[in-house]
């Protein structure tokens, strides 16, 4: 089973957040969490390893979680 990387690994990372900037301008707070708990719960579809997607969660509980940098 894949482990969990919290090390950058995503090609264009620049690019990456600003669209995920861009995702939520001009939305509303509740608009934007909203469309981060559908991401959230598409992504974790995506992932489907439950091992997996524990570890995120652990990593996710802790303060200075992995920043991904």
């Amino acid at each position: 089973m894949a482990k969990l990387i919290t090390t950058l690994h995503i090609d264009g990372a620049d690019d990456f957040y600003a669209e995920l900037i861009a995702l939520h301008a001009e939305r509303t707070r509740e608009e934007s969490e909203a469309i981060n708990a559908r991401l959230i719960l598409l992504l974790c579809n995506h992932v489907g390893d439950r091992e997996t997607l524990r570890e995120a969660f652990t990593e996710a509980r802790r303060d200075g979680a992995a920043s991904l940098a």
